[in-house]
């Protein structure tokens, strides 16, 4: 199975009202679900760097009658870059998106500076056994040592499809 957003968002405890911000949230597939988990009363934030992908996750969204998607134009890998105030989500989604990164550490700020104290961050990324992963890969240890050192506790870890791992982190 390729890593199913439903299924690994399961895993991730979304409630009824919560703030969401998916970070590199790209073809949008984790932003559409956790909109549908969260409700009316919640709000997910896409923030992504390529403002066509954007565009197409707002058509997407109010396609589907999701109306609680704010779409961020912003840089993920830069304190402050998403342009999103501290504290505001009660949980964060990093979904393919840490094999990309060039700053890492700043990127781990940056989750860290959005989530709230007791906060959930889920990491999905490709495992360094897939064959239709990316060359660059980023180790789930890798992932592990980057949030640990930066303020977080891993809470779990789960098979996120035949070609992903996933983690959860909480935020001490």
């Amino acid at each position: 199975m390729f890593s199913d957003p439903a299924s690994n968002l399961a895993r991730f405890g979304l409630e009824d009202g919560q703030k969401v911000v998916d970070l590199g949230a790209g073809s949008g597939f984790y932003t559409l679900e956790a909109a549908k988990r969260v409700g009316a009363s919640g709000r997910v934030y896409a923030v992504d760097v390529q403002k066509d992908l954007l565009e197409r996750l707002r058509s997407m969204g109010a396609h589907q009658g999701l109306h609680n998607i704010e779409i961020v134009w912003g840089n993920v890998e830069k304190i402050g870059g998403t342009k999103l105030r501290e504290s505001i989500a009660d949980r964060i989604i990093a979904s393919n998106i840490l094999f990309q990164i060039e700053k890492p550490d700043e990127f781990a700020l940056e989750v860290k500076r959005l989530l709230k104290p007791g906060g959930k961050l889920l990491v999905i990324d490709w495992t360094e056994i897939s064959v239709l992963g990316p060359k660059n890969f980023f180790p789930s240890i890798k992932a592990q040592t980057l949030f640990e050192k930066s303020g977080f506790k891993l809470d779990t870890t789960f098979n996120a499809g035949d070609h992903h791992y996933g983690l959860v982190f909480i935020k001490q």
